[in-house]
């Protein structure tokens, strides 16, 4: 399997095809996960009202869900729309925000986890190590240091899952459980302006929804963000902060095609034994 070439052609096909994500998000970032959709080439839809989800769901190409502001409406949402997308194959990201930061939220996801199906989920580590029954408590959204690689946790969270995992960070990796793959893009200014996983998250969703490879999917979203830092940091001025990092970082997701993502992405894979 030669994911470097699975995941280039891909960017082709997402501008072409325009597929519509249904995102349940969170208010602190609905916008910019917005834009990085549009700016991949999907277009975005933002329903949440549990009295609209299911009919929205059926239009859609794919289903992110985000648990960054998460309450009990929400929730009922996440779980229609969810249950709905499963019955037409619609693939399912899941963004577990937070998870660990408090009990509610914890409990949540992993009753979500066995009322839907998801396809691919996007966490740090904290988030992921969490979901697969760590003990480690989060502060807030960040990201406690675990012992483990995230290339180690990805497979372990996959095979405990039974789904694609993505777990970001300096260093990116997802993993079926079998095949992982290692993606060393990114720069530390993407970790100063909030939302930056949520948009990540956002891509893997516009590329789920133009194929049924949702492994290479994971792999184009994920890296097309930390390839878009990379980009948006190397003209940063002295003189400029995080506000024109960030226009910047949106400018780098509407230029990515195949031929700047083969160019920059620094891809290594993983088979295990």
């Amino acid at each position: 399997m030669n994911m470097k070439l699975s995941a280039a052609a891909l960017f082709e096909k997402v501008r072409e095809r325009k597929p519509l994500v249904h995102q349940i998000t969170n208010f602190v970032t609905v916008n910019d996960c917005a834009n990085a959709t549009l700016a991949i080439g999907g277009s975005p839809v933002m329903t949440s009202s549990p009295k609209e989800v299911e009919a929205m769901v059926r239009l859609a190409n794919s289903l992110v869900l985000n648990f960054g502001t998460i309450d009990d409406r929400s929730l009922e949402a996440m779980e229609i729309a969810g249950r709905t997308a499963n019955s037409l194959n619609i693939p399912v990201i899941l963004d577990p925000v937070g998870v660990g930061a408090t009990p509610y939220r914890t409990e949540k996801a992993s009753e979500l986890l066995k009322k839907v199906s998801v396809q691919i989920i996007r966490g740090n580590a904290s988030e992921i190590h969490l979901l697969i029954g760590g003990d480690i408590v989060t502060r807030g959204v960040d990201s406690e240091e675990l012992a483990i690689s995230n290339a180690a946790l990805a497979a372990s969270a996959a095979n405990h899952l039974n789904c694609i995992v993505v777990v970001s960070g300096a260093i990116d990796a997802v993993s079926n459980g079998k095949h992982t793959s290692i993606i060393d893009n990114g720069n530390v200014l993407l970790t100063d302006v909030t939302g930056t996983g949520c948009m990540a998250t956002a891509l893997i969703g516009a590329f789920s929804g133009i194929t049924d490879d949702y492994y290479a999917a994971a792999v184009s979203g994920i890296s097309t963000m930390s390839i878009a830092g990379e980009v948006a940091a190397a003209t940063q001025k002295n003189h400029e902060g995080t506000g024109t990092f960030r226009i910047r970082l949106m400018d780098a997701i509407s230029k990515m095609d195949k031929e700047m993502w083969m160019k920059e992405v620094n891809l290594n894979e993983e088979i295990a034994n």
